[in-house]
């Protein structure tokens, strides 16, 4: 067994691709060594910019005989009664070259069948690796491929050279004009331009001489240990955000963070900008003290050791420092024009053809707003709350969001502050946008919170009233994140929003035809039901819990909770059993008309259960309007062993035709209580 080295080396690669690259490498090596019969060990796939890697351990000197079975006839057909092969058997042992005496049978799905069996010997695998080699390549896809020097070939990035070595041994692998040898080559500045490898064992050893790691974990781990000493050496904390530090393990053949510095006066800008204006342009990680705040210092990562770090340190300073003169002038030039002055240019800003402009947005936005907060009964300041709406996309048409997107909502909070206006207002012009993302924080103030729900709630009825609403493989407008963050927002901050009447109330001022603000309110629905799903309540659950107080996602998931908690205890495992016989018995016997009669009881069961049915019936219909489901949960409690004893006790359908109705009469009676809670079949 060998070793097997298999090496792309490649102009820089994009960091996004690596990843997606590295998975479907190691995926297609691993499917065709088995499909090829190689016995094979470990498969490692890794990468830099400049090259991916395939390293198969233990890889066996030949393949494995290839054995193929065919079925044939069924072996009554096969053989005549004295055991002599029949035509059908000689026919079958021709088309698949091989003897009839050869011939086997096998027992296949209960039946006997003639098989043959066709064995071929495996080759070398040094034969057959090139071509193998060849075909995992072609398989490779990224989301944008290049052409370059021929029309039919294509790859991330042109590719420079191959390497392949099974063992000591070269393959001969061929990609459009590129055929590999027994070179790699270094680090682009501090390795050597070629580098012989005399085997796949010595590679990793000679990588590294010539600074390359080839490993992204180690050289993840190299940036966070840079990163550790540059605290220590500042006193600071680094903030590294993962995306971030990924996109800098593939950007760099042998990684060496390093710090600078940028002049203190750019503080003034909010954090936010600086902070994504070294992330997104430079790749930077910023620096904050002890207290939290942000420092005029960066941590960058350079894909050179320089002689002198100090001069790579002053290159950077200097790029940077022109990226925040940019931000400052965009941060001054913005507070020269109020925001008032920004809401009225929104009128000249479309938001979709068919919906006109985001000021005629933002005036649906404000409607429905406000009247969430009235049906909430919101203790929150009603002039500031409507100043926020008027303010939302205010931000929208200034420069720094124009240059950095990711900051609206962060500029119409600074830039309210600056403008004198109450802190209500700028934390909802910032907080409309949380959560941002799954795990984000939620608004700290109801304004924010009910602002950017009522500007999704716009967003959902305006796509729907126009039929772009989302399909299984596309949704451009985000309905699926909008109606997830509304849910998340009711659910985190505890708001008890009727959703159809908020829905309703949205499509009003679209005038909405009733079939789509049908289809938009059972989407909503949908996505109630994944999200609990996906918070680890069962389906049967939240399917109940969706029919018991429809259209409050609030209720839905407390009961929902409530419902889960009860789902362990034998009581309820009773009561839903019993549920389910009142309503089959009850299908079973038609439609009963009749009233209880208790002079008709025959047995102290029936009795029983028919005073308990009164008074819970009383109290869960109390429970269910007033929303107090763990009350709910007591009350079916106590009805659980009076059901099930009278099961125990009482045969429904007596001969007595009149006993009989009385207790189909009881069990009616035993429904209607059931029903106004849900159908507990579904929890079967």
């Amino acid at each position: 067994m060998s070793e097997l080295l298999f090496e792309i080396g490649t102009e820089e690669i994009p960091a996004r691709f690596m990843p997606g690259a590295l998975a479907d490498l190691k995926q297609y090596a691993e499917e065709e060594l088995s499909g090829a019969h190689i016995p094979h060990g470990t498969v490692k796939a890794e990468c830099t910019p400049r090259r991916l890697v395939l390293t198969v351990g233990g890889v066996a000197e030949r393949q494995e005989d290839a054995v193929e079975l065919s079925k044939g006839p069924l072996k009554s057909q096969a053989y005549d009664a004295e055991g002599n092969p029949t035509k059908a058997a000689q026919g079958f042992a021709r088309s698949r070259g091989v003897e009839v005496a050869d011939l086997k049978t096998e027992i296949i799905g209960g039946a006997e069948y003639i098989v043959a069996e066709k064995r071929t010997a495996g080759q070398p695998t040094a034969d057959v690796l090139p071509r193998l080699l060849e075909k995992i390549m072609q398989r490779l896809s990224f989301p944008k491929s290049m052409y370059w020097a021929e029309k039919n070939v294509r790859f991330a990035r042109p590719v420079r050279w191959l390497l392949a070595l099974y063992g000591d041994r070269p393959l001969d692998v061929t990609f459009g004009s590129v055929k590999s040898g027994t070179t790699s080559r270094g680090h682009r500045f501090m390795g050597k331009p070629e580098i012989e490898i005399k085997d796949a064992a010595s590679y990793a050893a000679a990588m590294r001489e010539n600074r390359v790691i080839t490993d992204p974990e180690e050289r993840k781990s190299m940036i966070l240990a840079g990163i550790a000493e540059i605290e220590k050496e500042l006193g600071a904390k680094v903030t590294v955000d993962p995306e971030l530090l990924e996109e800098n393990v593939h950007l760099n053949e042998y990684p060496i963070p390093f710090y600078g510095s940028f002049d203190k006066e750019f503080l003034d800008i909010p954090a936010e900008v600086l902070i994504l204006s070294m992330a997104k342009n430079q790749r930077y990680f910023p620096v904050h003290d002890a207290e939290g705040r942000l420092m005029a210092n960066f941590i960058g990562v350079s894909n050179n050791r320089a002689a002198d770090m100090n001069v790579v340190r002053e290159g950077n300073e200097r790029v940077l420092r022109a990226r925040l003169y940019d931000a400052a002038f965009f941060w001054k030039e913005d507070q020269q024009k109020s925001l008032d002055a920004r809401a009225e240019e929104l009128k000249n800003v479309t938001y979709q053809e068919q919906l006109g402009s985001v000021y005629d947005k933002v005036q649906r936005i404000k409607k429905i707003t406000l009247r969430l907060a009235d049906e909430l009964g919101a203790e929150l300041d009603r002039a500031c709350l409507a100043r926020a709406c008027d303010l939302a996309k205010a931000d929208l048409v200034t420069n720094m969001v124009y240059e950095f997107s990711d900051v609206q909502g962060v500029m119409g909070r600074e830039y309210a502050r600056k403008a004198g206006e109450p802190e209500e207002v700028a934390l909802a012009l910032y907080e409309q946008y949380l959560p941002r993302f799954a795990g984000d924080k939620l608004p700290s103030r109801l304004g924010g919170a009910l602002l950017g729900i009522g500007e999704r709630l716009d967003t959902l009825s305006a796509i729907y009233k126009i039929g772009l609403e989302p399909t299984s493989s596309q949704d451009p407008y985000g309905l699926r994140r909008a109606a997830r963050t509304i849910n998340e927002l009711i659910w985190g901050l505890s708001l008890d929003i009727d959703m159809d009447r908020a829905l309703e109330m949205a499509a009003s001022q679209l005038e909405m035809p009733a079939e789509r603000l049908e289809k938009m309110k059972s989407f909503i629905a949908q996505r109630q039901q994944v999200q609990l799903r996906e918070k680890g309540f069962a389906h049967e659950a939240v399917a109940l819990a969706m029919q018991t107080i429809p259209a409050r996602p609030l209720q839905i998931y407390r009961l929902a909770e409530v419902l889960t908690g009860a789902s362990g205890e034998a009581w309820f495992a009773e009561l839903v059993t019993a549920a389910v016989r009142v309503k089959n018995l009850l299908a079973k016997a038609g439609e009963t008309s009749s009233a209880v009669d208790p002079a008709i009881f025959t047995s102290e069961a029936e009795k029983k259960l028919y005073e308990e049915l009164a008074k819970l019936t009383v109290e869960a219909r109390s429970a269910v309007d007033e929303c107090r489901w763990e009350k709910l949960a007591a009350t079916m409690s106590e009805l659980a062993p009076v059901i099930a004893q009278f099961f125990n006790d009482v045969l429904v359908m007596d001969s007595d035709m009149a006993v009989r109705a009385n207790r189909l009469a009881l069990l009616s009676e035993c429904q209607k209580f059931f029903m106004r809670i849900g159908d507990f079949s579904l929890l079967k």
